[in-house]
């Protein structure tokens, strides 16, 4: 077949009447777009993903959308971010565009970016991360190697999704910073790099406005700002005034309405109350991608064998190991006594519930590979199944037993977790805790073995009461259908594990910023915790953490040799060169994830203390050395300035901190940086003379007059000079306005409209 250039998509839609361009901002069924025989437009088919293929199976009706056909089930995103690893993450996207082109699937529904704010979010499993950093970055990578395939993918939800509770009608209340430095980057970073063939924008309102609906949002930033060139679908359900969000530039209203939304656009646009022209514009955006899709047909693999292998090799660079006091990896298994207790042995929780749901075809568990392998082991259930009622005497029983074979056990691996029950999209979690029963049987298990090892599945953190009595922790989030082998790989040391956490284990939910304001009320959430979301928060509050952002140990030792800079100062445009040296100091070859942090020492706006702007995960050998470089430009210095609508790095010095983990930082390295363009500076008789004593543009001339006229209030004698404190005077004349010249400074009227028409003229003039 041909393929459509723009002009002749243009020209199929001049062929087309009103009532069929509108029909075509619909889908024709639940998962496949409408077509046009008459003009020869086909129907296209999307599939929920990130993590699998969830088509629909080919003989289920209407009323059995949800079920699918047998697929691999990959990691889920909170445990694929832990590798931090962008050729990991393509390597995922390319296997599941494979998947997609041999099942005539034109477009993946992912990846998910939205922001971990809480540990609540029912989705967050299928989120990457705290940080807008790591989530554009890895995103981006899924996304190229999706298309790479010649499939689409669908990045979502845009934006501030955050939460389950009422996400259909919720209005996220959020200022315009926060927004750009903390819920919208991630975005930004995959248009920028991978630009997806579609993004699906979200069900609830931000800011009082359906995120369909905003013109903003849709039209503004992502399209105009961004550069965004693809197709705006709805979330499955999201659309509420269908005329107002074409007019805001959605494009596809999914699934179909029957007809229903069709007619009432045709309608707008006949009464004049909608351009036709905004019409015939997401038409054209839906039939490019339509036509990208079928006229670019290659033949896709999907080999359950090789690709189930690829799932459990996304796991093992995945896996962290929390805590590890020796004991792993075990020294010598085939002859060791090993305990096996918990039901996740046997059935493990591998994903999440809800649309990105898997029908996995084949299933490993712990049990399975070390009997795969020939390793001996004694099992204990330890606790009953998620939704099955036990009795107080059934559940004695199981952990009774767990307790009685650890105590005759070298090392008891206890596999824990969050049942399904416990989350899942459409609902939030209550608190972060395991199930009692669960944190009943790990505390009286490690109680009679020292060599306690808790294997955990779940899909964001929990809290780890008797995480001083065990051993070891090795937290395999939901990891997919080959968790079972990647996880005895690691116990065994034939994987040496280098996962680092994408998001902060706190020790209480009492302690995260959004607590007091997460879905408390119908109707909006305020975001009043602002940029301070994540480790920006613990950092800046200086609070304990039962794990920070970053972290993950290993079975070997890294040391951080040394750190280079090209250049010692720079300014917008510019771009610097950090080369960082680190050591394998053990005796096991390692992975390290090295991370790049800046902290902003200008005091020029409240900001975290520090903010993630790099990371790259590196192999070295045991003994050896590698050297890793990073480039950062003025973005990696940048904070959002309200005042101009814009990224802006205030002129001063920057650390660059270069750690293991947001809390573990081994070199630091400051550089300066010199703003081309100062902010707008607004001069009136309310101006602090502290803010004209700091801005380089008045500060010479503000100080003449200072140093001219003494200060009243330095005035009088001992007596007074013991009343007013130097500190108190300092402050006092820092926050005096400049109405005040004339009252503390003696400055008489005439001198004062000179001051203030000079004052504005050295703003207005530097501000050019």
């Amino acid at each position: 077949m041909a393929k459509h250039s723009d002009s002749q998509i243009k020209k199929l839609i001049s062929q087309m009447t009103l009532k069929e361009k509108c029909s075509l901002l619909s889908g024709q069924t639940f998962w496949h777009t409408q077509e046009i025989r008459r003009l020869g437009v086909p129907s296209v088919m999307v599939s929920d993903g990130p993590h699998g293929l969830r088509k629909q199976r080919p003989d289920a009706g209407i009323e059995d959308v949800n079920e699918s056909i047998e697929a691999v089930c990959f990691p889920a995103a909170c445990a694929t971010a832990s590798s931090f690893d962008r050729d990991l993450y393509r390597k995922l996207g390319e296997t599941l565009g494979d998947e997609c082109q041999a099942n005539d699937v034109s477009t993946l529904l992912g990846p998910a970016v939205n922001i971990k704010r809480t540990p609540l979010c029912g989705r967050n499993f299928e989120y990457i991360s705290e940080d807008p950093y790591a989530a554009g970055e890895l995103a981006a990578s899924y996304i190229n190697g999706v298309q790479s395939k010649n499939v689409g993918t669908s990045i979502k939800h845009f934006a501030l999704n955050n939460q389950e509770y009422r996400r259909l009608t919720n209005s996220s209340d959020c200022d315009e910073r926060s927004m750009r430095e903390i819920y919208l980057p991630a975005f930004e970073t995959a248009v920028k790099k991978a630009q997806p063939k579609t993004l699906m924008h979200s069900y609830n309102l931000v800011n009082g406005t359906y995120a369909g609906e905003s013109q903003w949002l849709l039209t503004q930033v992502l399209r105009k700002e961004w550069g965004f060139l693809g197709v705006v679908m709805s979330d499955w359900g999201a659309v509420s005034n269908r005329v107002a969000g074409v007019a805001a530039g959605g494009d596809l209203e999914m699934p179909s309405s029957g007809g229903y939304n069709d007619k009432i656009v045709e309608k707008a646009v006949k009464k004049g109350e909608l351009k036709e022209s905004l019409v015939d514009q997401s038409v054209f955006r839906i039939l490019r991608w339509v036509f990208d899709f079928t006229d670019n047909r290659i033949k896709g693999e999907f080999d359950f064998a090789k690709h189930h292998n690829i799932a459990r090799q996304i796991e093992e660079e995945s896996i962290v190991l929390l805590k590890n006091k020796g004991v792993l990896p075990l020294k010598n298994p085939k002859k060791e006594e090993l305990a096996v207790i918990g039901l996740f042995a046997k059935k493990p929780r591998f994903q999440g519930g809800g649309s990105s749901h898997i029908n996995a075809k084949h299933v490993s568990s712990a049990t399975d590979a070390l009997e795969k392998l020939g390793i001996p082991f004694s099992y204990a259930k330890g606790y009953g199944e998620d939704g099955k009622k036990t009795s107080e005497a059934e559940k004695e029983k199981l952990i009774a037993e767990a307790v009685s074979l650890a105590k005759k056990s070298s090392v008891a691996l206890v596999f824990a977790g969050l049942p399904d029950s416990f989350e899942s999209e459409g609902y939030d979690r209550k608190h972060m805790n395991l199930p009692q029963e669960q944190n009943e049987l790990i505390s009286r298990v490690a109680a009679q073995n020292k060599n306690t090892v808790v294997i955990l599945h779940n899909g964001s953190p929990v809290t780890l009461p008797w995480i001083n009595d065990v051993a070891a922790v090795v937290e395999c989030y939901l990891g997919g259908e080959a968790v079972g082998e990647a996880v005895v790989n690691v116990l065994t040391g034939k994987v040496n594990p280098s996962g680092k956490l994408s998001e902060t284990f706190p020790l209480r939910l009492e302690d995260n910023p959004s607590y007091p304001f997460f879905a408390s009320d119908p109707h909006n959430t305020p975001y009043k915790e602002g940029i301070f979301v994540g480790y920006r928060w613990y950092d800046m509050r200086k609070m304990d953490v039962a794990f920070p952002f970053g972290y993950g140990l290993s079975y070997t030792t890294f040391e951080y040799v040394s750190c280079s800079l090209d250049k010692k100062s720079l300014t917008d445009g510019d771009t610097i060169k950090v080369t960082v040296t680190v050591k394998n100091t053990g005796k096991t070859d390692g992975k390290e994830v090295v991370q790049v942090y800046v902290s902003d020492r200008t005091d020029s706006v409240l900001r975290p203390p520090k903010e993630l702007k790099g990371f790259e995960k590196v192999f070295i050998p045991a003994g050896k050395t590698a050297k890793v470089t990073f480039t950062l430009d003025k973005r990696s210095f940048a904070w959002y300035s309200t005042q101009v609508h814009d990224w802006y790095a205030s002129s001063g010095d920057y650390d660059i901190m270069i750690g293991s983990s947001s809390r573990d930082i081994h070199l630091v390295k400051t550089v300066s940086y010199k703003a081309k363009k100062l902010l707008p500076l607004t001069i009136s008789e309310d101006t602090a003379l502290g803010d004209l004593i700091r801005d380089e543009r008045t500060s010479k001339l503000i100080l003449s007059v200072i140093n001219k006229n003494r200060n009243l209030i330095d005035s009088g004698g001992e007596s007074s000079r013991e009343a007013i404190s130097e500190e108190m005077t300092y402050q006092m004349n820092e926050a005096n306005p400049l109405r005040n010249l004339r009252a503390w400074y003696n400055v008489s009227d005439a001198e004062y409209k000179v001051i203030m028409k000079k004052l504005k003229e050295a703003a207005k003039a530097s501000s050019k």
